[in-house]
């Protein structure tokens, strides 16, 4: 269970999964460690380095769980309203996807057009971004499949902006399922939306180019965390959590990343989430240089580098997603094609499809959909296909099946 405690409460034995809030006054990001408080000297530095408020996940450590916040026994009562206002309302995939479509596409444009004026020497308008974080959060909260599907649309022209809506969406998910509450789920969000937006104040040559980047364009390419850090340091609402997703993407557990090649625990749960996300994102879209790669080889990436990323969140980060996550098109035992509309959790192998294409002889097919999971079926997924390896357009069959 996690639970969020102020500093004060904060006892030996406790884990902290990751600093919530930070005193504004400090003038660098100190905090960024998970892990077990092992004696009253940690809570000390702690309280030193300015934190007010902790995450703390009682499913790790020792210390049991303060009594006041148990779960209740007693029900309490709540009048309709506060009821509709406490628990987000779940709905339909077919019913977020109406929605959700929209509000994708209205956000690349509100984000291509801000990242054209930071480009141009503008300054950042924060306010848009908080509200696009805003508005990918509510959307997961109520059904986290229909933003999801919305990643596996690709445009190698509009790479820039699409990864950091892409990356927001992954986040919130991934948190979401993670157990982490909606205003944190929104602070991270926010962070994803922020984390390479130093890329505006570089030369954008640099990734409008056909092919590989050079070594010296590397180099350039770096320096985005810094330029990131600058735009929005001191910017209103910008939190501590925020600035480590910030500077620390890039930082791998064995000291391999930048900009600073710290290692191990000095690398905050947040920037481990981000570092996760911000490759798979990057791995699977296409970009001027690349077509993208399918999901299952980039999660494989993932999980062999044990080294760089953190083991557990990866092993998360699969069962959050699927071994075939929504959106993608996989090829059946029987020669369909088929959209997966929602994973299993219990078997990520036997997702919840739509069938719609005979691959055999090549026609679209009246549409069925399949619980992979349940017993009366023996197909199987042999696959996940590239649209395009059967002409088909995904924008327009995604249009064609989820909206009604």
């Amino acid at each position: 269970m996690l639970i969020t405690l102020p500093i004060s409460e904060l006892t030996p034995g406790m884990y902290v999964d990751s600093v919530t809030k930070q005193h504004e006054g400090i003038n660098s990001i100190k905090i960024k460690t998970s892990g077990l408080v092992r004696d009253k000297s940690i809570i000390q530095r702690l309280v030193a380095e300015g934190v007010l408020e902790l995450l703390i996940d009682f499913t790790k450590g020792d210390a049991a769980i303060p009594a006041k916040y148990k779960p209740q026994n007693k029900p309490k009562t709540f009048n309709s309203q506060q009821k509709a206002e406490k628990t987000p309302i779940a709905i339909t995939l077919e019913q977020e996807f109406a929605k959700a479509s929209v509000n994708y596409d209205q956000q690349g444009r509100k984000l291509q057009s801000l990242y054209g004026d930071l480009t141009s020497g503008l300054s950042l308008n924060v306010k848009v971004l908080d509200e696009i974080a805003s508005e990918i959060v509510s959307s997961v909260f109520r059904n986290a499949n229909a933003m999801s599907i919305l990643t596996r649309i690709k445009d190698k022209h509009s790479y820039n902006w699409r990864h950091m809506i892409n990356c927001a969406i992954f986040t919130a998910v991934f948190a979401k399922y993670l157990g982490y509450k909606e205003p944190l789920v929104q602070e991270l969000a926010m962070g994803a939306l922020l984390h390479d937006l130093g890329q505006a104040k570089l030369p954008q040559g640099i990734f409008s180019k056909p092919s590989k980047v050079t070594n010296n364009e590397l180099v350039a390419i770096k320096k985005h965390v810094a330029q990131g850090l600058g735009l929005v340091k001191g910017e209103k609402g910008i939190t501590p959590l925020m600035l480590d997703m910030i500077v620390n993407h890039h930082e791998r557990l064995d000291g391999s990343g930048y900009p600073r090649a710290i290692q191990g625990d000095k690398i905050s749960r947040p920037a481990r989430i981000m570092a996760i996300v911000d490759v798979y994102d990057a791995m699977t879209a296409d970009r001027p240089h690349q077509d993208g790669d399918e999901p299952i080889n980039a999660l494989r990436y993932l999980l062999a580098n044990k080294q760089m990323f953190d083991a557990e969140l990866v092993q998360h980060f699969i069962k959050c997603l699927g071994v075939h996550p929504v959106g993608t098109i996989v090829k059946l035992t029987n020669d369909r094609l088929a959209l997966v509309l929602e994973g299993n959790k219990l078997n990520p192998i036997k997702p919840k499809i739509k069938l719609f294409y005979n691959a055999k002889h090549s026609h679209h097919i009246t549409p069925k959909n399949i619980d992979l999971s349940e017993h009366t079926h023996d197909i199987k997924i042999l696959a996940s296909v590239k649209p395009l390896d059967y002409q088909i357009n995904l924008s327009r069959l995604l249009k064609e099946h989820l909206l009604n």
